[in-house]
């Protein structure tokens, strides 16, 4: 009985990673990867059931991988960022330095990286996805939150930090990661002072 289990779990678990795969081959656009979109039952039954087979066979470098591999899942959804894979600043500004649309880039501190663009259609969320692809080979992209600002701009609104975490929603931080205000006025006293004009 517990071997049919074992067999049932893993061909669900097959069956779902062909289907995931089916699905992302018809994606014409690649995404980053995204943390925190909760523990998928199946990858985490398929792991248990890895660590059943391997147990019962011996294999322990088997074992410690699907155990790894949990921790892994499970650190993703509390949104905690792999020390071990931290991105090298210098190899991240050379990789995002070739992308289109951007002049130059810098590490405000140990989680934000500035990027300027030349251009107000560069300052978007497709530019962040970009350079967070551009960063995945470097390390766990979940310690990093791109600020964008448009060194061309003529308003105010247009110079405003365009800013999201590379794995994360709009306002989301990583745990232990603190929101960090780069731009020198808040778009709220602006917001207010215009208020105030209107009257």
């Amino acid at each position: 009985m517990q071997r049919w289990l074992i067999a049932a779990a893993v061909t669900c678990v097959a069956a779902t990673g062909c289907s995931n795969a089916d699905r992302e081959a018809t994606t014409s656009t690649r995404r980053p990867q995204q943390a925190g979109q909760g523990t998928n039952p199946l990858t985490t039954a398929g792991h248990l059931a890895g660590v059943e087979v391997a147990g019962l066979s011996g294999d322990q470098r088997a074992m410690q991988a699907h155990i790894n591999a949990m921790h892994k899942n499970l650190m993703r959804d509390m949104h905690l960022a792999d020390a071990s894979r931290r991105i090298d600043p210098e190899a991240a500004r050379a990789a995002v330095r070739p992308l289109q649309g951007v002049q130059s880039a810098v590490w405000i501190d140990n989680a934000n990286l500035l990027v300027l663009v030349g251009g107000g259609q560069y300052r978007s969320m497709a530019t962040i996805d970009n350079i967070c692809l551009a960063l995945e080979p470097l390390g766990d992209t979940l310690s990093v939150v791109v600020n964008v600002q448009d060194v061309m701009a003529t308003t105010s609104e247009g110079a405003d930090t365009l800013s999201r975490n590379c794995q994360l929603g709009a306002g989301e931080r990583a745990m232990f990661q603190q929101k960090r205000r780069v731009d020198v006025l808040d778009p709220e006293v602006r917001r207010v002072f215009r208020a105030q004009q209107s009257k």
